[in-house]
């Protein structure tokens, strides 16, 4: 984990032992709480020290100005930044009139654990103040899945070797101080103050209103709090509001046995539309609902939650207790990020940091959107309905671009493209692909055929049509993709990538096959007979590039003929490279970002023979630097493929600890959704051998020496199937809903209750694999679990 001896490994809980102010930023991030709605990062609740303060809305922004050295015809004019918000997580203390701080004083126990199956977030502090005064705190913190717009704390304070005069103080604080840093593109924009206050409102009981606007976005937002308290005789509440502090202080007197509790409800709200008074009364709404259900009612509908969420997508891993609390750790955040979307985007980030500015990028549909479809499918049809939503400005982007269809933007929170670098941004039209490839993969998973009818198929055609407007015909009668950018950000404007073919013909095909389905939605979109035709030319006449002489998929045209990067005289400190090489000399070399030809192996299947993918995958491990989180999930899927078992699972720990031990050094900025997500991909996929597509399921599972037992679950077509394999046998066992048939290495078996059967021998590859020198997935070493108390 993130290494210091304060965190253990646990089943259910990440939990650290003992406060490090070293990695507090990250983790501020791993502790993040959220419900897809409102995040929390997981700040100390005195609100200092801090490495990144933040609470975030999903969707609500600021706009920002992109400046150019030399403006161009097509570039985006103006950004979207995710804004932190109204801090609601602050409770400060004063013991005797000292403030607690925890860099002052003895802190004699601290400790923090995030619950994976509770949904909270405690910490347990004894702490003495500077003059000797000593009191033992505890909080417990959640974002509530059932009550969207509602967060709440129950935080305690115990005197407790002689009576104390104890002051606390809840409050509500908008433009908090924020350090960011300077020249890493992942890192998030300065906003100086973005919020301009419009209310604050100090009432009695113990609450407080503020609102808000941004100054560019025109978007309001509106925080308020209240309390429940229980403290002893005397206890005085008072509630002041002024400038952008909202503060409720609770004063007493305290002696041991006789603790003072608070509960503090806070909920947000924000729009486009609504009023300052409407804006207002909605928050208070929300608060008298949190205060009806009651903390103790929030926690057990919290449990309730995480209760059937852990039915349908548990995975149990034995032989490695790190990778078992890892992916459960990520399962978690994939759920925070995405159980109250409701027509908003995931974030690369979630909501748990404010890296990459907040924006959602192809990242959602090709890795966290699949993993959701087997496990949380109703948060896909929401992910997928915002960007259905959005079509009426990815139609006039790709009128901007003079393509026909709608093209959408590489990096945005709203929907316009906010990618100031057309390279990578303009120039990556796979994310059109992704979102048609989460589209299908969802209605096969779930069989939603209203879904496809009336948000699916417009998101199919319009992509479709992108791409026929995009490609075009070469003297050979081949279909053309050219002038593009790939996975590969490190190769970028490029003829004939293949995995943006290969997507892109997927695409196609799946456009004139929903076209087929519904034929009056079809024709609303003015589809016609000879357009779906067209559609199925271009996808019979790609271009797929392969070179004949070294007998592998070229990633694009041209991309074997390029020199080789100088790996040998590529320092360790130099990586990533994008932050100590100019773009120039990194898109004129042999050298792979983050897996890209690998991943059309992965979700292009079908178009490759086997000894293709044992080929292809020699071949570009020896190019591929993993500049990228996204990469190592890919690659131990196709590892475990063709064979290479251990080394699957050296990538397997790779991306299920990317954040836990913050292998990327930007997990401060957030955790990495996709990645996370990476974890399961890695399991399943590669591991278990899921492979799903046109109403069928097959699994083809194979463990490496060092797995003893993999289980998981998963949803498919309305059917909760478990899967539990070890090395010599799998059991598929229904646990709910019609019996199913999957394919079990090649051979169909239906499942009505249990059945098991033999696993065939593990092959052995016949490629040698190399990585470049100094960029190997490191051993997996795992550490031995601690038997959770949570």
């Amino acid at each position: 984990m993130i290494r210091h001896p304060a965190f253990t490994v646990e089943p259910w809980s990440i939990r650290e032992s003992r406060l490090d102010l070293d990695v507090l930023a990250q983790t501020e991030s791993v502790f993040a709480l959220s419900n897809g709605h409102i995040g929390l990062r997981g700040n100390l609740d005195e609100g200092e020290p801090y490495g990144e303060p933040g609470t975030y809305l999903d969707g609500f922004y600021e706009l920002r100005p992109l400046p150019y050295a030399e403006a161009g015809y097509g570039y985006p004019e103006s950004g979207q930044t995710v804004v932190n918000v109204t801090n609601g997580k602050v409770i400060r203390l004063l013991v005797d009139d000292e403030p607690f701080d925890v860099r002052y004083g003895t802190l004699h126990e601290h400790e923090r654990v995030l619950d994976l199956r509770a949904g909270t977030l405690t910490r347990r502090v004894l702490w003495s103040s500077p003059t000797g005064a000593q009191v033992r705190v505890t909080s417990t913190r959640l974002v509530s899945f059932t009550h969207r717009a509602v967060a709440a704390i129950h935080y305690e304070i115990q005197a407790v070797d002689r009576p104390r005069r104890v002051v606390v103080q809840s409050e509500l604080i908008a433009n908090e101080t924020q350090e960011y840093k300077a020249g890493d593109p992942r890192a998030a924009t300065p906003l100086e103050s973005p919020l301009v206050l419009e209310e604050n409102v100090p009432g009695t009981d113990g609450v407080a209103i503020m609102v808000h606007h941004t100054r560019s976005s025109g978007m309001r937002v509106a925080a308020a709090m209240c309390h429940d308290v229980d403290g002893p005789d005397a206890t005085r509440i008072d509630a002041q509001g002024a400038g952008d502090v909202g503060r409720v202080t609770v004063t007493t007197r305290l002696s041991p046995g006789r603790p003072l509790r608070l509960v503090k409800y806070f909920s947000y709200g924000w729009s486009v539309k609504r009023s300052r008074p409407a804006m207002h009364d909605q928050v208070v709404a929300a608060l008298a609902g949190a205060r009806l259900t009651g903390w103790d009612g929030l926690c057990a509908d919290q449990r309730r939650t995480l209760d059937a969420f852990w039915r349908s997508a548990d995975v149990e891993v034995t032989g490695d207790p790190e990778v078992q609390q890892a992916v459960r750790f990520g399962l978690f955040h994939l759920l925070q990020s995405s159980a109250r979307l409701e027509d908003r985007p995931i974030p690369a980030k979630g909501l748990t940091g404010s890296g990459y500015d907040g924006h959602a990028f192809w990242d959602t549909e090709i890795f966290v959107l699949p993993v959701l479809t087997y496990t949380y499918p109703k948060a896909v049809a929401d992910a997928l309905s915002w960007r259905r939503s959005t079509i009426p400005l990815a139609r006039d982007r790709a009128k901007q671009l003079r393509l026909r269809g709608t093209a959408f933007p590489w990096r945005t929170i709203h929907g316009e493209e906010c990618s100031g670098y057309w390279p990578a941004g303009t120039g990556a039209f796979h994310v059109n692909a992704a979102i048609a490839h989460a589209v299908t993969q969802y209605v096969d998973a779930t069989d939603d055929t209203s879904f496809e009818r009336d948000t699916g198929l417009p998101l199919l055609v319009g992509t479709a049509r992108l791409w026929c407007s995009l490609g075009h015909r070469d003297p050979a009668g081949r279909f053309r993709i050219d002038g593009v950018t790939g996975p590969d950000e490190y190769t970028a404007v490029v003829d004939n990538n293949v995995y943006t073919n290969l997507m892109a013909r997927q695409n196609l095909l799946a456009a004139a096959e929903a076209a087929a389905r519904h034929p009056g939605r079809a024709a609303q979109l003015k589809v016609t007979e000879e357009e779906t035709g067209g559609w199925r030319d271009a996808a019979a006449a790609m271009c797929v590039p392969y070179d004949e002489r070294l007998g592998v998929h070229a990633q694009c045209e041209a991309f074997t003929q390029h020199a080789v990067w100088d790996f040998a005289a590529t320092k360790p400190r130099q990586y990533p490279l994008l932050l100590h090489f100019p773009y120039f000399d990194l898109y004129r070399r042999q050298v792979v970002k983050q897996a890209d030809l690998v991943l059309a192996m992965h979700l292009c299947g079908d178009a490759f023979t086997p000894e293709q993918k044992a080929r292809n995958f020699a071949y570009y491990e020896a190019l591929t630097v993993r500049d990228s989180s996204l990469s190592a999930c890919t690659q131990a899927v196709i590892a475990a493929e063709v064979g290479h078992l251990e080394l699957a699972y050296r990538y397997l720990g790779e991306a299920a600890m990317m954040d836990l031990a913050d292998l990327e050094k930007n997990t401060v900025d957030g955790v990495h959704m996709a990645a996370l997500a990476g974890a399961w991909i890695a399991l399943i996929a590669g591991f278990g051998g899921m492979r799903a597509g046109r109403g069928r399921i097959a699994f083809a599972p194979r463990l490496p020496s060092e797995l003893t037992g993999l289980a998981f679950r998963l949803r498919y077509r309305g059917s909760l199937l478990c899967v539990t394999t070890t090395a010599e046998a799998t059991t598929y066992e229904l646990l709910e809903g019609p019996p199913i048939t999957v394919t079990h290495h090649g051979d169909q078996v239906a499942v009505a209750g249990s059945v098991t059967r033999p696993n065939p021998p593990r092959p052995e590859p016949e490629e040698e694999i190399h990585q470049p020198p100094g960029r190997e997935p490191a051993p997996r070493h795992p550490r031995r679990a601690r038997r959770s108390r949570s």
